[in-house]
């Protein structure tokens, strides 16, 4: 392994694929953990960084060979701007884009996963519906909470302009108090996203995969090599016997 791939790893977490039988021409976009924006999170914290984020989208964009956008979610939200910021990227890209989201896509990751040509969500997945929360000191507080407000309704307009949900309901979801202990919002699961019009419809890989080449005029093909890529160690210990009991006799092989 060189020095570019073991870099690969460290940066983006992308293990060695199984060999493919002619290069996929879809992009597998992962936003996983928090979302890091201006401020660095403390190293514990899984996360995904927009700096990295950005580079790859400029990179689909300009790569012909790249045909379409598979999106997958498992975030629990993070920064506001950041997001916004790969939520607008992804809706510009002039290629199809299709969402999943695995787990959770909380906060704004729920922009993110409406910015795309068409999204899925597992029928365990959860999304959370909450308003812009702000921590820390905070000095002029009737411009700070114009400021909010303001941002807020940028999140707001952003959801409903790439969803079917309207904005009064929306709001509703997002400033309903009894179902969060310590904030207010809502928490919808698999197919009461799709019921609220966050999401077009619940599945999993298959049908995300299936979408997306729809949406590129893609004829599937087997993506593996045949035979099916299989692991083979390349040190196989020879057995050895040893006694089970001295008293009782037998071996183990």
């Amino acid at each position: 392994m060189d020095n570019q791939q073991l870099t690969a790893i460290k940066q983006f977490g992308q293990p060695q694929l199984p060999p493919m039988a002619k290069p996929s021409e879809i992009f597998c976009l992962t936003i996983v953990g928090q979302i890091e924006g201006h401020l660095m999170l403390p190293p514990k914290n899984k996360a995904t960084k927009y700096e990295h984020i950005i580079p790859q989208l400029v990179a689909i964009e300009q790569t012909p060979e790249v045909k379409g956008v598979l999106l997958v979610l498992n975030t629990v939200g993070g920064d506001i701007e950041a997001g916004l910021a790969i939520a607008e990227m992804v809706t510009s890209l002039s290629k199809p884009v299709v969402s999943l989201v695995l787990g959770g896509g909380h906060s704004i990751g729920v922009p993110i996963a409406v910015a795309a040509n068409y999204s899925f969500i597992a029928e365990t997945a959860t999304m959370t519906i909450h308003p812009i929360r702000l921590s820390g000191l905070v000095i002029g507080v009737p411009q700070t909470y114009e400021y909010l407000d303001k941002m807020q309704d940028r999140v707001i307009g952003f959801i409903v302009a790439h969803s079917n949900i309207t904005e009064a309901k929306l709001r509703d979801y997002m400033f309903r108090t009894g179902e969060l202990v310590r904030d207010v919002g809502t928490v919808l699961v698999g197919r009461e996203a799709v019921n609220a019009g966050l999401v077009n419809e619940v599945g999993g890989l298959s049908e995300a995969i299936a979408k997306i080449n729809e949406l590129c005029n893609l004829t599937p093909t087997q993506p593996y090599l045949e035979p099916p890529y299989t692991y083979q160690p390349t040190f196989r210990p020879e057995p050895v016997n040893v006694p089970l009991n001295p008293n009782r006799g037998g071996f183990y092989s």
